[in-house]
């Protein structure tokens, strides 16, 4: 019954590929990285038969994994499958999280239950299966360090070579599982944006095909199952708001998809969760761009933080991120890197949740947002924790007793922890 999602034969209702900025059609079932217009191409279905020939309470029955959505991503068969376990991640409720910065109904989506560690597997695991599919033998990415950690498993898994750029102050054990899973690791000085173009420069005499952010149409159709994966979990209804992390914003642009094409099959409403992009302060080019009513972003100068996964100075959907936070009625919140530490300690020990530092950016910009009166404390809102907390640094632990020496208990409770 396990196997049911990964072997059974399901239908593909692939149409074509869309350029997300002009419309254009390019044929599906042929290699493409970007749009003839040089912009991120979408998958696109034949969502009125979609709707005629699935039932809804079919898939929810099904296993609950990744896969379980098979009809509504474009991997063309099950032998194109490339898995590693990619279960329903939870929703937990975080109540006193909630209570302190002034709400009600707080849900952490745990995206650290990936194979890998985080939410990345969603979109390699779509991706690499869509490259053996099509015969690619060989790809590269510039990464942060979670996205080349997946990258480098499916592709293993897969036997597709991988090469992986990645910045010199990526975290190291994120660096080190990337070379573990068998990808090739090339540090680089400097971040994501400022590595991209090696990537590019190296298509022709690398012979590999890139995987960057949004340079490929599937990426973002395994992030797209988190939006599916959420509606699911809450009853065939969206919450309030959703916040998100955002680097490259590829879940943030799957998601919305996913709203759009269960509204299609008729399996949800109208309404739309209030999407909120989450940045850096130091490095916030969605952010800057809403707040100044642009339809682009331009490229943040020297953009760093200390938080890996915000450090993306620019991104290539700038133009599909700024317009989704408009038609959700949404906003932007940047963070302080100085703000991340206490929030993730914070969340741990009132709720026992371990987010990692971009999925305490998220906590720190759910508390800005009641404060502001951005958001209703009655509000039902989700945080995507993105990866797993023990894959960065915690607190070093010092204080330490002698066997020989008399312990004093009583001192030692009162204490507490």
């Amino acid at each position: 019954m396990h196997d049911d999602n990964l072997t059974a034969d399901r239908p593909v209702f692939v149409t074509h590929l869309e350029c997300a900025a002009t419309g254009e059609h390019h044929a599906a079932g042929h290699v493409h990285g970007l749009s003839r217009a040089g912009k991120p191409l979408l998958v696109r279905y034949d969502l009125d038969t979609m709707r005629r020939r699935l039932d809804r309470d079919a898939i929810a029955a099904r296993p609950a994994d990744l896969w379980r959505w098979r009809e509504f991503l474009p991997v063309p068969s099950a032998a194109s499958i490339v898995s590693l376990g990619e279960t329903e991640t939870p929703l937990i409720a975080a109540p006193e999280s909630a209570r302190r910065a002034g709400g009600r109904t707080l849900l952490v989506k745990d995206e650290g239950r990936l194979p890998t560690g985080s939410f990345k597997a969603r979109g390699l695991a779509v991706a690499v299966s869509m490259a053996k599919s099509l015969g690619i033998s060989r790809v590269a990415m510039p990464t942060a360090g979670n996205a080349g950690a997946a990258l480098a498993a499916y592709c293993s898994r897969a036997g597709i070579a991988a090469f992986v750029f990645v910045p010199d102050d990526a975290p190291e054990t994120t660096i080190s599982e990337i070379a573990l899973q068998g990808a090739r690791v090339l540090r680089v000085d400097g971040n994501i944006t400022e590595i991209g173009p090696l990537v590019e420069a190296g298509k022709a005499a690398g012979g590999w095909f890139s995987m960057a952010t949004l340079k490929e149409p599937y990426r973002v159709e395994g992030k797209k199952t988190m939006g599916l994966e959420l509606v699911a979990q809450l009853g065939w209804e969206v919450p309030d708001v959703i916040f998100y992390p955002t680097g490259g914003g590829t879940g943030l642009i799957g998601m919305w998809k996913a709203f759009a094409e269960l509204e299609a099959l008729g399996w949800i409403g109208p309404k739309r969760p209030r999407m909120v992009a989450v940045q850096s302060s130091t490095c916030g080019p969605i952010a800057r761009a809403f707040d100044a009513g642009a339809a682009v972003a331009e490229p943040w100068a020297g953009g760093n933080t200390a938080v890996p996964g915000l450090r993306v100075p620019w991104t290539i959907g700038d133009f599909m991120l700024l317009r989704i936070l408009r038609e959700s009625h949404g906003f932007a919140v940047t963070v302080d890197d100085a703000e991340i530490e206490p929030a993730r300690a914070g969340m741990a020990r009132v709720d026992g949740i371990h987010l990692c530092p971009e999925g305490a950016a998220t906590l720190v910009a759910y508390g800005k947002a009641l404060a502001r009166g951005l958001i209703a404390p009655q509000d039902r809102a989700v945080l995507f924790n993105c990866a797993s907390g023990l894959k960065y640094a915690m607190p070093p632990v010092t204080e330490r007793i002698e066997r020989s020496q008399p312990l004093d208990y009583a001192r030692l409770v009162t204490q507490g922890p």
